[in-house]
């Protein structure tokens, strides 16, 4: 015998719970535009009040650096020559045709970590606004 068949409040509750549970899992991912602030909170379209930056997530590719910053170093095998002129005194020397070296590699602009003013995509997962990119205009693209 169900120990509950006999207790309609319980029956009630079983019943609000397994619509709730079933609403939490079908509700979609809903995506949504947003601005960060001045403080680096986000403010969406959909949610009125600025959230915090420690109350919010964003994607690993926008907490690369400032532009310029160091991203990483590229080595080479001398795929390239550089000439010098002749005189030690001038600080440029012949560094010649195969000869390992390497350059800095640094964070564009359009790699940069989130600033004031930036328009975002952002995700909503369950209760969490994940930032997804920075938005752009379309005339940003193409010739």
């Amino acid at each position: 015998m169900n120990p509950s068949s006999g207790n309609p409040g319980i029956n009630k509750l079983g019943k609000v719970m397994q619509q709730r549970m079933r609403d939490t899992n079908a509700s979609p991912l809903v995506l949504d535009f947003g601005v960060i602030q001045g403080d680096y909170s986000l403010l969406t379209n959909t949610y009125p009040i600025p959230i915090p930056k420690t109350d919010y997530l964003v994607c690993r590719q926008l907490t690369l650096g400032e532009t310029g910053s160091k991203l990483t170093i590229s080595a080479t095998d001398g795929s390239h020559d550089v000439y010098s002129d002749p005189y030690p005194d001038s600080g440029y020397t012949h560094i010649g045709i195969g000869v390992k070296h390497k350059h800095d590699v640094l964070i564009p602009e359009k790699m940069r970590w989130l600033k004031p003013g930036d328009h975002v995509l952002v995700a909503w997962v369950q209760n969490d606004a994940v930032v997804i990119d920075v938005i752009l205009s379309a005339t940003k693209i193409g010739g």
